[in-house]
């Protein structure tokens, strides 16, 4: 008769059978390092293909970036070589085009947010300017007097500053 302390005994085989042997686990761990060996390998390559195709991307995009804009000049310039092309024009004719040539141009810097910086009375930027020269003026220090060359400006960015000539102060 058992008493109420004992616990009966396990045979050692059926011990065996249920706890997977030192072999077993080793390449189980072997099979799913392995797998995750290769899971890593797929995901680095992965990687390397976005990080090419992107950078293919940005090179497309640079390279190609002024195609609109040139698309734009090809009629200004198809205008410019129709004046030239013409055997004996008058001096009202040539006016006419060029005139017309300078509004394509225009028209196609607005599209572009391509404008002049044209700062006639203004006070002096130098963000937008840059004062080649201080002279005495009626107008308040510091304001522009003379514009000898326009400026241009890019959305916001100043491309080529305006060429002034700035009011010196009242002494």
């Amino acid at each position: 008769m058992q008493t109420e302390n004992s616990t009966p005994e396990t045979p050692p085989e059926e011990t065996k059978d249920t706890m997977p042997s030192l072999e077993e686990m080793l390449r189980e761990s072997e099979l799913k390092a392995e797998e995750h060996h290769d899971a890593w390998l797929r995901a680095k390559a992965e990687t390397d293909n976005v990080r090419r195709r992107a950078a293919e991307d940005v090179d497309r995009a640079r390279k190609f970036a002024v195609e609109s804009f040139a698309n734009e000049l090809l009629a200004v310039k198809d205008s410019l070589e129709a004046a030239l092309a013409v055997e004996s024009p008058s001096v009202e004719n040539l006016r006419d085009g060029v005139d017309l040539t300078l509004k394509q141009l225009v028209a196609a810097f607005n599209r572009f947010n391509l404008h002049d910086i044209h700062p006639m009375g203004e006070k002096f930027d130098p963000h937008q300017h840059q004062a080649i020269q201080m002279i005495e003026s009626d107008q308040p220090a510091n304001t522009v007097v003379t514009v000898l060359q326009k400026g241009y400006r890019l959305h916001e960015r100043t491309l080529r500053p305006a060429l002034v000539m700035v009011a010196k102060g009242k002494d």
